[in-house]
């Protein structure tokens, strides 16, 4: 537990994961490019003291490695949070009554901290701006990428009222910056502060928000968590019972609003129904793409307070592996417990940083009767934010779901395409570029689990590697492993993907292959990129094929970027790239940084 950011700060200092850097620099790109060679090298949490023309300086980094993750959430490592949400959940079947509530007792330690801590003074208070102080750009608010629309802030705890029943809701939702005094608010269709906004406005009333950044890093964590609707609980009772100790909270000064007392700057104001929404983006996201142009409500900022030597917290994402994966990791961590409870079959599962959380999930279950693959995957489904998941792969219990490429290489022992595959729709994150409409897509399940006769058994399948690939004026770069090939293309025409892999399935080197993976020719033939590529292009109903390769069928998924002459009408965004300037400068100021 750490009592606020500068705590934490501290305790990474003292571990040697914290570098401060002394020289001005810029918040407009510069900030990002030396934080992205960082999580991607798995270097240290960074603190830029002085950034050029804003007030307070800039932490970033504070979830950069599984381990410093795991230490900002007050465990060992990751996996402690499933232990500790299993014996709090763990069920002692026939006893009831009195029996029942004894059994509670030696639980009672678990919620300590559960429930918040009301005080009437608080640091974030010490300073209170209000009117035309206001000024939203004395914040070093972080321009990412450079296509973005403007400045965004990445790591804002939003915090809204039902204006029905009073629930809580501590969501997390990017920001650009508008103007000094007003941003927009990235409420997506199935967020709960969408929901709030759209009760306010059935009412005929203005919604109310406050924006808290800052403060122990738990409750950071704990806007990321999707924590399913329970009636009285909110991320400020996941924080506290995360952390074992109460979260203070204080009121805000112009909202009628909860507020961590130890953040580090609250922004609060209000949204009205009635306003026009505005423009917002593009914003490269953490799916690696940007983001386009849409409309969203305008969130106006009525006042600003903060602690006297505040620190803006940041974090940035795109293209993986970047610090939202060891978010999610924490949260597979702490809902897999809950999991089992619904699903007892499931063993562990995992959401590969190839997949950016929703575009594939590793699961491994205990195998008792024919189909039980499909109900995991079909039980899956329908939880919560597991619902936009793309890409299922399911094997035994024995199989570890992690690195996620590991285990996809030990499903496709056990999966013959089109027997061991399904092809489904349902809703997907609206960030999804590639489904067939808005939030709207394919899905695929691949069955990795060892099969029983009722399922048709075992097909003999000796994943092979070769050495010399066939050549096609069409290939531009070609890769396999071990049951996989990959295939990239500069494509120029409508079907060239699925026409090339034809033609390379019917030769020798088909043999042994069971997925062939097509991408575009700017994409490196990694497993990591590739399958960071692939499953971010794909709607699967459109882009996968079971094709005849030499030894028996093959599934094929063409993530090459889709043509209007496809029949493609929505906008196909650009991969996030940083400007070569920028880089330039970043390799020539290094040594300067004294990282």
């Amino acid at each position: 537990m750490f009592r606020n950011l500068e705590a934490y700060l501290q305790a990474l200092e003292r571990r040697g994961e914290l570098k401060r850097i002394r020289v001005p620099v810029s918040s407009e790109l510069e900030i990002t490019e030396i934080a992205d060679r960082m999580v991607k090298t798995g270097g240290p949490a960074l603190l830029f003291e002085t950034v050029v023309g804003k007030d307070f300086p800039v932490a970033i980094g504070l979830f950069g490695t599984r381990e410093r993750t795991a230490f900002a959430l007050g465990v060992r490592d990751l996996d402690e949070l499933s232990e500790k949400v299993a014996r709090l959940l763990e069920l002692k079947p026939g006893r009831g009554g009195i029996s029942a509530l004894m059994g509670l007792l030696p639980k009672l330690p678990l919620l300590r901290g559960f429930f918040p801590r009301w005080v009437g003074r608080a640091p974030v208070q010490e300073v209170i701006l209000k009117g035309e102080a206001v000024d939203l750009f004395r914040l070093p608010i972080l321009k990412c990428w450079p296509l973005d629309g403007g400045p965004f802030l990445t790591l804002p705890l939003v915090i809204t009222k039902d204006p029905e029943t009073g629930e809580l809701n501590v969501g997390m939702y990017r920001m650009q910056v508008l103007d000094k005094r007003s941003t927009a608010m990235h409420w997506q269709l199935h967020k709960v502060g969408r929901q709030h906004l759209e009760k306010a406005r059935k009412l005929g009333k203005k919604l109310e928000v406050a924006v808290a950044l800052g403060g122990d890093p738990i409750l950071t964590y704990a806007a990321t968590a999707p924590l399913p609707p329970l009636p009285g609980v909110s991320e400020f009772h996941l924080a506290g019972f995360l952390r074992g100790a109460p979260l203070e909270l204080t009121r805000g000064v112009t909202v009628d609003l909860p507020v961590p007392a130890e953040a580090e700057f609250v922004l609060e104001g209000y949204i009205d129904p009635e306003e026009p929404l505005v423009e917002e983006g593009p914003f490269g996201d953490h799916t690696g793409f940007y983001t386009p142009v849409d409309l969203y409500p305008r969130f106006h900022v009525t006042a600003i307070t903060h602690r006297k030597r505040a620190i803006y917290p940041a974090t940035i994402v795109g293209v993986p592996p970047m610090e939202d994966a060891y978010l999610i990791e924490a949260s597979e961590r702490l809902f897999l417990p809950p999991l089992r409870l619904i699903l007892p079959e499931v063993v562990d599962y995992h959401m590969p940083p190839e997949g950016v959380a929703h575009n594939w999930v590793n699961v491994a279950l205990r195998k008792a009767y024919p189909g039980q693959a499909y109900k995991v995957a079909y039980g899956m489904l329908g939880l919560g934010q597991m619902m936009f998941a793309k890409v299922i792969v399911a094997v035994d219990g024995d199989v570890p779901v992690r690195p996620g490429f590991q285990t996809l290489l030990e499903a496709l022992k056990h999966a013959l395409p089109g027997r061991d595959t399904l092809l489904l729709r349902g809703p997907m994150d609206v960030l999804d570029h590639s489904s067939r409409s808005f939030a709207f897509g394919g899905k695929l399940l691949v069955d990795g689990t060892r099969k029983l006769p009722e399922e048709g058994g075992e097909i003999p399948f000796t994943p092979r590697v070769h050495a010399e690939l066939p050549q096609d004026p069409e290939a531009q770069a070609q890769r396999q492993w071990p049951g996989i090939w990959g295939v990239t293309l500069g494509k120029e025409r409508p079907g060239q993907a699925l026409a090339l892999a034809e033609r390379l399935l019917k030769t020798p080197q088909s043999a042994g292959i069971r997925l062939m993976l097509l991408a575009d020719h700017d994409i490196l033939l990694t497993p990591e990129e590739l399958l960071w590529a692939v499953l971010n292009n794909i709607d699967p109903e459109r882009d996968a094929r079971v094709m005849e390769g030499v030894e028996g069928p093959i599934l094929v998924l063409d993530g090459t970027r889709k043509l209007p002459q496809e029949g493609f009408a929505r906008t196909w965004p650009e991969r996030i790239l940083m400007d070569e300037r920028i880089k330039a400068l970043v390799d020539s100021r290094w040594e300067e940084y004294g990282i």
